[in-house]
C-alpha cells in the first residue's frame, strides 16, 4: 500500500449514497477496505436522522455500522453540560444526541417566557417556519449560546443540490446578529469525536469527501490527508483551498482502488 492508511473516513451524502440509493460501487469499495484491515468510520453533517437509523439505513445497503457512525448532532452536543436547557431547530438527530448528553429539551409551546434555555442548537429542520426563525433568534439575542450542527449551504441528492443546515443557520444569524458556534466538519468539535472514535494517528486516518470546503478543510482540521470523489457536490477542484489533497477519483470506489494498489 503506498500510504500507509489506518482509517478511512467516508462522508454519507456525496460518497455512500445520494438519498439514501447507494452510489454504485460504494458497498463493495467499504468491503474492500475492511477485508484489508482499514477501520471504515462514516462522518456526516447531516443531523437529521438518530445515529441507529443511519446504522439501519447503511445495514440495509449491505453496510455494517453499528458503532461507526459519527455525525455533526453529536459534536453539537458534545459541547453540552448535563442540564443544559436547550432549544432546537432540527430533527430528531438532534434531539436524541442532546438528550444522550443529559441536556434538557425545551418546549416550543407559546407560554415558554423568553430565556427560558441558554443553548440554541439549529441544524437541517425540513420543517422549518417563520416561527422558528423568529423564537430561536429572539433566544439568541437573549443570551443563548447559538450552536449550529454544521453551515453546508446544501446537500447532493439525484435530482441535484438542496437546501442545506447552513442556509438555515444563515437566516437565523442574519436576524439574531450573532454568528454560531459550528459544530460539524470541517470544525474542531468534529475533528475531537473522531479522534475520541479512533485510534490511529491522524497521519494514518484518510478523509474521502465530495465537498473541498467541509471535507477537504476537515481533513486539514485533522492533520489527515484527503481524497476528493466527483459523486457529490463539487465537480472541480478549481478551488483546493490548501486542502490536504492525496487522491482524485470519480467515486469512492475508483479511490479505493488506488488506495489498495
Amino acid at each position: 500500500m503506498g500510504l500507509e492508511v489506518q482509517t478511512v473516513l467516508c462522508d454519507l451524502d456525496g460518497v455512500i449514497w445520494l438519498a439514501h440509493q447507494p452510489i454504485p460501487g460504494s458497498v463493495e469499495a467499504v468491503a474492500a477496505l475492511r477485508n484489508s484491515g482499514i477501520e471504515v468510520l462514516f462522518v456526516t453533517n447531516n443531523s437529521t436522522a438518530p445515529v441507529e437509523a443511519v446504522e439501519h439505513t447503511l445495514h440495509m445497503i449491505g453496510i455494517e455500522a453499528t458503532g461507526a457512525v459519527l455525525g455533526s448532532a453529536q459534536a453539537a452536543a458534545g459541547m453540552l453540560s448535563p442540564g443544559d436547557q436547550v432549544l432546537i431547530c432540527g430533527e430528531q438527530g438532534i434531539r436524541d444526541a442532546v438528550e444522550a448528553v443529559g441536556a434538557h429539551l425545551v418546549d416550543w409551546a407559546d407560554s415558554d417566557p423568553l430565556g427560558s434555555c441558554n443553548v440554541v442548537i439549529v441544524g437541517l429542520d425540513r420543517n422549518f417556519t417563520y416561527r422558528s426563525l423568529d423564537r430561536v433568534a429572539a433566544e439568541i439575542r437573549n443570551g443563548a449560546l447559538f450552536i449550529a450542527t454544521n453551515d453546508d449551504a446544501t446537500y447532493p441528492t439525484p435530482h441535484g443540490p438542496v437546501p442545506g443546515a447552513g442556509s438555515l443557520v444563515a437566516a437565523v444569524a442574519a436576524a439574531s446578529g450573532v454568528q454560531p458556534v459550528l459544530a460539524g466538519k470541517p470544525h474542531q468539535p468534529m475533528a475531537d469525536l473522531v479522534m475520541s472514535t479512533t485510534s490511529s494517528a491522524p497521519s494514518e486516518i484518510l478523509m474521502v469527501g465530495d465537498r473541498l470546503s467541509t471535507d477537504g478543510l476537515f481533513a486539514k482540521t485533522l492533520g489527515a490527508g484527503f481524497a476528493w470523489v466527483r459523486s457529490g457536490v463539487d465537480s472541480d477542484l478549481e478551488d483546493q483551498r490548501d486542502v490536504p489533497l492525496r487522491f482524485v477519483g470519480a467515486d469512492l470506489a475508483a479511490v479505493v482502488q488506488e488506495i489498495l494498489s
